[in-house]
């Protein structure tokens, strides 16, 4: 199997840094102008890491739980990594078309939390959640009709991008059992 990254995904891989790179070294000098007492208080830090480990698990939760199921059932033959060629369908994709990216925007949240960002964690963070949610909606949809076709638009129409269902929200968290 093939390892090596394609542009389109390194393109977008680039972006996803910049953007958390980018987002904590803006939110961390927006702290010390904002908030400087906060940003230097012990328990902040203490309380906000533990709440960005716990939300950062869930993050790599969704991501194992959807990168598996992508694995199992989107890829025939060899391929680039992170790369699909089957339209998937089943387990959360069942319920909306991006949970991976779902659980991704959660990221920006963990990691303002993991270094105890005010700023990060609610100015920058939400900006940075938007921006990627346009991403999805535009890259990733593109990218996903060009290559499914009609099959991706009857899926479109059938399957919203993102869901909150609680049922939906159980998939998104729980292995599939079939192999």
């Amino acid at each position: 199997m093939k390892s090596v990254l394609t542009t389109s995904v390194r393109v977008r891989l680039l972006i996803w840094l910049v953007l958390l790179i980018g987002g904590a070294v803006a939110g961390v000098l927006l702290d010390l102008r904002l908030w400087p007492r906060l940003f230097a208080n012990p328990w902040w830090h203490l309380a906000s890491f533990l709440f960005g480990v716990l939300l950062l698990r869930l993050v790599f939760r969704v991501s194992r739980v959807t990168g598996r199921t992508l694995a199992r059932h989107g890829r025939i033959g060899e391929l680039p990594r992170m790369e699909t060629n089957r339209l998937v369908t089943s387990g959360p994709y069942a319920c909306m078309r991006h949970p991976m990216h779902l659980g991704l925007l959660l990221f920006p949240w963990s990691l303002a939390l993991l270094i105890g960002s005010p700023a990060f964690l609610l100015i920058v963070a939400p900006l940075e959640m938007i921006v990627m949610v346009l991403m999805v909606l535009t890259l990733e949809e593109h990218e996903a009709l060009r290559k499914f076709g009609d099959a991706y638009v009857d899926y479109r129409h059938r399957v919203p991008a993102f869901s909150l269902r609680p049922d939906c929200l159980r998939r998104l968290l729980r292995e599939e059992l079939d192999h």
